[in-house]
C-alpha cells in the first residue's frame, strides 16, 4: 500500500473520530504553548532586567550585597540599602575615569509608586534597551522645588495630567508612612512608555526630596515644627546622602580599576556593582525556579501525549472489525502498523502547529501591552532554533506515544478481528 493511500486512510479514520481526537489535540496545542510560552517568558525576563539599564558602567551604594543594590536602586525592588554619603557621591563625581554620575535618592512614594529623587541629568544620562533614551511625552523636566516628573504608567494607572497635584508620602511602595501634605507637589511632566521601573516612579528633584524632610528626623515628624513651603528656600537644601550613584566612565576599559579602587578605598565603606555582573548573580540565584518552570512545562506536555496513547489504545477495540477488514482486501501487517503511526504523528504534529500559532498570536496581540507594563520583551513572530527543537521534542514523544498503540493493532490478527465476540 502506497503512502499517498495511507495518508488518506489515516485523515478518513481520524475524521470518523474527530471529536475525541479534537480533544486531544487541542490538549497537544495547550501543552505546545505553555512549553513554548514559558520559554519566552523566560527569556523575556532576563531582557526585560537587562535592557532596564544601559549605558551605565557601575552602580555605587553602600558597602552591601552588590544584587540587593541593583535591585533596589535601579528596579526598586527589595529592602532599603544604606545610604552613600553626599561627600563620597561628590568624590567619585570628581575621578579622573568618570565622564557622569547621576545620583538617586529613594524611601518615599506615592499612592504605591516609589519616588526618585534625582537630578535633570537623569533625564539626559539614564538609557535602556538599546542604548535610548527617556523621551517626555508632555510637558518638560523639572528644574524647580516641589515639581514632578511622573512615568507613563503612573500617569496611566492614576489618571494623571499635567499640572495634576500630588501628594507625597513618607516610607516604601509597600507600606507608606505619614503624608507630606503640608507640601504638595504639581506634575509638570509625562515619560513616554519604556518597559521598565522608570514607568512606575515619580521623580522629583534631590533639592525637593530634602525640602519635604526639614521637619522630619529618624523618619518621623518633629513635634511643634512645621516648615511651610514658602520658607524652605531659606534652608541648605544640599543632601547628605542618597541611596546610589550611576557613574558612566570615559573609557570602559577603566571599569575594573575603578570598581576595585571603589571597593577598597579607606573611610566609608561602598560597593561598586557592574550592572551586567550582578544581574548574572541574580539569574543564578533564580535558576531552581526557572528550571522548575520548564519541568512543570514538559510534565504537562507528556500528560497530553500520554493522552493521545489512551485515545488511540481505547479505540483499538471499536476499530478491531475495521482493521481486519483492511487485512483481508490485502494490506499487510506492517501497513497496519503505518497507519496507526501515521495517525498519532500527525495528531502530534497538528497539535504543534496550532500551539505554535497560538503562541505568535499572543505575541503579536499582547506583546506590545506586556512590555510597556510589565517590562516583558518577548521574541519575535519567528520561531528560534531551542523552540524548534523543543517541538521536535514534542513530536518525537508523541510518535514514541504512537507506537503502543500501533503494535497493539499490528498484533491483532485477521481472525480474531473477524470472529464474534462473547
Amino acid at each position: 500500500m502506497k503512502l499517498p493511500v495511507l495518508l488518506r486512510l489515516a485523515l478518513a479514520s481520524a475524521w470518523n473520530r474527530r471529536y475525541a481526537l479534537g480533544l486531544t489535540l487541542f490538549s497537544i496545542a495547550l501543552a505546545a504553548t505553555l512549553l513554548l510560552g514559558v520559554e519566552r517568558v523566560r527569556a523575556g525576563a532576563r531582557e526585560g532586567f537587562s535592557s532596564a539599564l544601559a549605558g551605565t558602567d557601575l552602580v555605587v551604594g553602600a558597602r552591601g550585597s552588590s544584587v540587593h543594590l541593583l535591585l533596589y536602586s535601579v528596579f526598586r525592588i527589595g529592602e532599603p540599602t544604606p545610604n552613600l554619603s553626599w561627600a563620597a557621591a561628590q568624590r567619585i563625581a570628581a575621578h579622573p575615569a568618570v565622564a557622569w554620575t547621576v545620583p538617586i535618592s529613594l524611601g518615599d512614594a506615592h499612592r504605591g509608586f516609589p519616588v526618585v529623587g534625582t537630578l535633570p541629568d537623569y533625564f539626559k544620562r539614564y538609557r535602556f534597551g538599546d542604548g535610548q533614551a527617556l523621551r517626555l511625552t508632555q510637558g518638560r523636566a523639572f528644574d524647580g522645588l516641589f515639581e514632578a516628573v511622573i512615568g507613563a504608567g503612573v500617569a496611566r494607572e492614576l489618571g494623571y495630567a499635567l499640572d495634576a497635584p500630588i501628594v507625597l508620602a513618607h516610607g516604601s511602595p509597600e507600606l507608606e508612612g505619614a503624608e507630606h501634605s503640608d507640601k504638595p507637589f504639581r506634575v509638570v511632566g509625562i515619560l513616554a512608555p519604556t518597559g521598565t521601573p522608570v514607568d512606575r516612579s515619580v521623580h522629583i528633584s534631590l533639592a525637593s526630596m530634602e525640602a519635604i524632610h526639614l521637619d522630619w528626623q529618624g523618619g518621623m515628624p518633629l513635634p511643634g515644627l512645621a516648615v511651610p513651603p514658602e520658607l524652605v528656600q531659606k534652608f541648605d537644601l544640599t543632601p547628605k546622602s542618597i541611596t546610589a550613584q550611576l557613574v558612566g566612565l570615559k573609557r570602559r576599559s577603566d571599569v575594573f580599576r575603578l570598581q576595585r579602587e571603589l571597593n577598597e578605598v579607606p573611610g566609608e565603606a561602598l560597593s561598586a556593582a557592574m550592572p551586567g555582573v550582578a544581574l548574572d548573580q541574580l539569574w543564578q540565584m533564580l535558576e531552581v525556579g526557572e528550571r522548575a518552570l520548564q519541568a512543570v512545562s514538559a510534565l504537562v506536555a507528556a500528560v497530553s501525549l500520554a493522552g493521545l496513547m489512551a485515545v488511540i489504545l481505547a479505540g483499538l477495540d471499536a476499530r478491531r472489525r475495521e482493521l481486519a477488514i483492511l487485512r483481508s482486501v490485502g494490506a499487510r501487517p506492517r501497513e497496519v502498523l503505518a497507519l496507526l503511526i501515521l495517525e498519532g504523528l500527525g495528531v502530534t504534529l497538528a497539535g504543534c502547529l496550532l500551539g505554535l500559532t497560538l503562541l505568535q498570536l499572543a505575541v503579536w496581540l499582547g506583546g506590545a501591552w506586556l512590555q510597556s507594563r510589565f517590562g516583558l520583551v518577548l521574541a519575535g513572530v519567528w520561531p528560534e532554533q531551542a523552540e524548534w527543537l523543543r517541538l521536535g521534542g514534542i513530536a518525537a514523544t508523541g510518535l514514541l506515544a504512537s507506537l503502543l498503540p500501533a503494535w497493539r493493532a499490528y498484533q491483532i490478527s485477521l481472525a480474531d478481528g473477524l470472529s464474534p465476540r462473547l
